[in-house]
């Protein structure tokens, strides 16, 4: 069938817009229009938060450190990558100017130096970088009875009560685990955890062990209510309270009165927690709102786990389908601002836990996160607090390598 519809005294066209009919006879009723909105341009409609942002321009460039950092690390007898291998993977780490470009731009984590006996150029880490790293390595093993509660309540969260391996390697940073936790915190703690093999092949399942209770466990959310109904200035209804979340937006959002209606009306509504096996689902409207209750509750819970309060939306995909999500993830956010923010930036989607952040930084911090912090603090300074003759030697030493890199585009593009 042709996707052009003529009618009589009009002119239906059918390109991705859903219409309800239009017609003169033999009966008459009005026409409704409603935009079909893909994901790509409901993601690019939302409303930016400057402080999320600004946080997120860094960490772009903390994301590329880390990659060369573990480059480096992976080698404990001399920790050092030679630029020649990280010209290779110069694209996969997305250093679209080269690695000499990159790592200049770092000089308070980056040392750049020639071996005489290899006679190439190499690359270490500093010595306020590798303090960074032992902050964080020490900090991690201080924290690993946090982190195998951890496990224990993602575990919980699945109502098979376990999840695919691969899907806690994606996220084993974000949830503050070591290097080696396969060893250090599954196999250490055989009474709680267990590998069993998953039905595809070379595919492993972390199961919680038979008899290990997962009652008692609270959400953080209960957490927030019991302290919000505690206060003395309290103005909200307790019996509101019961299902609700904590909701911020960033400033300059206007909220219409129809939207706060019905994020009334959504906060009033009872739901599964994380922890509760849900019952049957139902394909009713309230079924479905209760479905998307508990999913926000779920990827709260998720978010309120990880170290820095935030993951990206890939990662946290990898757990959808064990912990009965039938929604498309990326959507949730979007359609609850007030408990999410979701960013762009760096070609990757981040969300993040809204009510944990206060002016770019965590409310309540942790060690593991106060490690990171001082590397993203070295990102942030840049060149900066460098002995002045350095810094113009290497400004200049970096425009000519840029006049270089232009004379040599302009070079290749030139007909022969």
């Amino acid at each position: 069938m042709s996707n052009r519809v003529c009618i009589k005294k009009g002119l239906l066209t059918v390109m991705g817009v859903k219409f309800v009919g239009i017609m003169e006879y033999p009966t008459r009723f009005s026409m409704c229009v409603r935009s079909k909105t893909t994901s790509a341009q409901y993601v690019a409609s939302r409303f930016r938060d400057p402080t999320f942002e600004k946080l997120m321009d860094n960490y772009k460039n903390l994301v590329k450190v880390i990659s060369i950092q573990d480059l480096i690390l992976a080698n404990p007898r001399n920790p050092s990558v030679s630029i020649d291998f990280l010209s290779k993977l110069s694209q996969k780490l997305h250093l679209n100017r080269g690695p000499i470009a990159f790592l200049r731009k770092f000089p308070h984590i980056f040392d750049i130096y020639y071996d005489q006996s290899k006679l190439k150029p190499f690359c270490r880490l500093t010595d306020a970088a590798l303090g960074v790293t032992r902050q964080e390595a020490v900090a991690i093993n201080a924290s690993l009875p946090v982190v195998v509660e951890r496990l224990v309540r993602i575990l919980s969260m699945s109502a098979s009560r376990m999840v695919p391996l691969r899907a806690v390697f994606k996220v084993w940073k974000e949830l503050g685990l070591p290097d080696d936790f396969e060893d250090s915190v599954i196999s250490a703690n055989s009474g709680i955890f267990q590998l069993c093999d998953g039905h595809e092949q070379n595919t492993h399942l972390l199961k919680l062990v038979d008899g290990v209770s997962s009652n008692g466990i609270r959400a953080a959310v209960e957490d927030w209510r019991v302290v919000e109904c505690c206060k003395e200035d309290c103005s909200v209804d307790r019996m509101e309270m019961q299902f609700s979340f904590k909701q911020g937006y960033p400033p300059g959002m206007r909220l219409s009165k129809n939207f706060k209606a019905k994020v009334k009306e959504w906060q009033r509504l009872p739901y599964v927690g994380p922890y509760e096996q849900p019952g049957e689902k139902r394909k009713s409207k309230a079924g479905m709102i209760a479905m998307e209750k508990r999913a926000v509750s779920i990827v709260h819970e998720f978010l309120s786990l990880t170290v820095e309060k935030m993951v990206e939306v890939e990662k946290i995909s990898q757990f959808r389908k064990w912990f009965g999500i039938d929604l498309n993830i990326r959507d949730l956010f979007l359609d609850h601002p007030g408990i999410f923010y979701l960013s762009t930036k760096g070609k990757r989607h981040t969300v993040f836990l809204r009510e944990a952040y206060e002016r770019g930084c965590l409310v309540e911090p942790n060690p593991v996160y106060d490690a990171r912090r001082r590397l993203l603090d070295l990102v942030v300074l840049g060149r900066r607090g460098l002995p002045a003759v350095n810094s113009k030697l290497q400004d200049s030493s970096s425009c000519n390598e840029d006049r270089q890199e232009e004379n040599q585009q302009r070079h290749d593009l030139s007909p022969s």
